[in-house]
């Protein structure tokens, strides 16, 4: 059975470039996204493993763990960490797991025969310090990820966890975002006191209510 969002992520123990990890213990109380690599040495998640270790003061922001998984040895690992930190002009920081054996793969549904035989397709999941699943996306091969769009999912779910609001078609963090609909009007302008505008009964607007 397919994880589903809302589900509770399945543990596991596994060796990876910094040492074994104990996932749910490794997560603590931070989110975390987990993302996944068909094999060491490919081109294309090269770049994503690069452009993840840039991006870690964004994550850290947001108390957000990153770790990848690719199915090959930690030996393996280390050499390619290497080419990453030399092809992407960055340091990787953060710890790739070595999934040899397909464990976790098969705990989490990375394995689709359909388009990769028996490596991991390239999957993102973002999980929350509960350990639930709140997104999952799988790219093709040949696209690279979007980890801009990745911290912007974040954003919005660490908002709407807090908040009576939902974020419109391609929200940034600071704009605008939907009144839920479980809201009547008079109770979202006293909950909303920068505003609320009604531009349908079913579609309120109100500025961002924690900037």
């Amino acid at each position: 059975m397919a994880l589903q969002l809302g589900d509770t992520v399945p543990d596991f123990t596994q060796e990876s470039s910094e040492g074994t990890i104990s996932f749910h213990e490794w997560a603590g109380d931070s989110w975390v996204v987990l993302f996944s690599h068909p094999a060491d040495y490919t081109p294309v998640c090269t770049t994503e493993l690069g452009t993840v270790a840039n991006l870690k003061p964004e994550f850290d922001k947001r108390n957000v763990k990153v770790l990848a998984l690719s199915v090959d040895d930690v030996e393996s690992h280390k050499g390619w960490i290497n080419d990453i930190n030399e092809t992407q002009k960055t340091t990787v920081n953060y710890p790739i797991l070595a999934d040899p054996d397909r464990k976790v793969a098969d705990l989490y549904g990375m394995l689709h025969p359909n388009s990769l035989t028996n490596l991991t397709v390239r999957s993102v999941f973002i999980i929350d310090p509960n350990k639930k699943l709140r997104l999952t996306i799988t790219y093709p091969a040949s696209t690279g990820r979007n980890f801009d769009e990745i911290l912007r999912v974040i954003d919005s779910l660490q908002l709407t966890d807090n908040y009576q609001v939902a974020t419109p078609a391609n929200w940034k963090d600071g704009e605008d975002c939907v009144v839920v609909p479980s809201i009547p009007t008079e109770e979202a302008k006293q909950k909303f006191p920068k505003g609320v505008t009604e531009v349908k009964p079913y579609l309120r607007m109100t500025p961002q209510p924690n900037k």
